[in-house]
């Protein structure tokens, strides 16, 4: 079988600047929340939350926090449950927080999101923690197939081992095999999936719901994609013949189910004007 690609070993370092380095993961990051800012920014998105872009920058700064506190914090927990060996972070404390190296879990990250939104709210008496949810999770599909390209550049996260017929498969240097069997490319499997979720927020979005259908439908969709790639994925554990995304993934569907239907059956009208914007009127 003849096999259409190989792995093509690009450099994890997008610049090198002297001592410093740039890495492909904090570009994936920083291109993320700059597409956040500007749909939070754009003049609908702060009439609707009744914010200044100065607050907007505010409150992205609270979410990276968030993003890498949660997500390096669940990466660790996930690593070491899977390694059995908490002696690689207790020998040297700094890898606890080496997040330069990478190695972020994104429910981690999700669940630091949604305590600096909590946050955030508090310090914005008026701001819907809901309506904020909605805004924010328009751009998250390019930010997570942005940091699953990263995964793919760095070589980490493959895919289950390939049958022999399946041509586009690739062998990657640094899985446990060594590069020996060919591997789904589950990074970008990902990536597809997650991307895909863009275009029907976007339709979701327009139809002008009532405050946090748009943002339970991404909740949904993210568990749907991260299940259904995770079929292709190696896991770092299983149980009960679930890996371990789909034990995070699965109860996402449920739980964003019962959320779109709640949401959109309260008897409560959409939030068009913030409250900054209606007191200013």
């Amino acid at each position: 079988m003849q096999h259409w690609f190989t792995y093509p070993n690009i450099d994890p370092v997008a610049i090198h600047l002297g001592r410093i380095n740039v890495h492909w993961y904090g570009i994936a990051y920083l291109v993320a929340f700059i597409c956040v800012y500007l749909w939070m920014s754009r003049p609908a998105g702060r009439r609707r939350l009744g914010l200044t872009r100065e607050q907007i920058q505010d409150f992205l700064f609270y979410a990276l926090v968030g993003v890498l506190v949660g997500g390096r914090t669940f990466f660790v927990i996930n690593d070491i449950i899977s390694k059995h060996d908490a002696s690689f972070y207790l020998s040297n404390p700094i890898n606890f927080i080496a997040v330069w190296n990478g190695g972020m879990a994104f429910h981690g990250g999700l669940v630091g999101v949604l305590v600096a939104m909590w946050l955030f709210v508090r310090k914005h008496p008026g701001l819907k923690y809901i309506v904020i949810g909605d805004e924010v999770v328009m751009m998250l599909p390019i930010g997570i197939a942005l940091v699953r390209l990263v995964n793919f550049i760095n070589d980490e996260l493959w895919g289950d081992v390939c049958r022999p017929d399946h041509p586009w498969c690739l062998r990657f240097p640094s899985a446990p095999d060594q590069g020996a069997f060919y591997r789904h490319p589950s990074q970008i499997y990902e990536g597809i999936l997650d991307i895909l979720a863009l275009p029907v927020l976007l339709v979701v979005y327009r139809l002008r719901p009532k405050d946090g259908v748009v943002a339970w439908t991404w909740f949904t969709l993210y568990g749907i994609t991260r299940s259904v790639a995770e079929l292709w994925r190696q896991a770092d554990f299983t149980l009960m013949g679930l890996t371990g995304g789909q034990i995070y993934a699965l109860p996402m569907i449920a739980v964003g189910i019962v959320g779109i239907v709640y949401c959109a059956t309260r008897p409560v009208p959409r939030t068009e004007v913030g409250p900054a914007f209606a007191a200013s009127k």
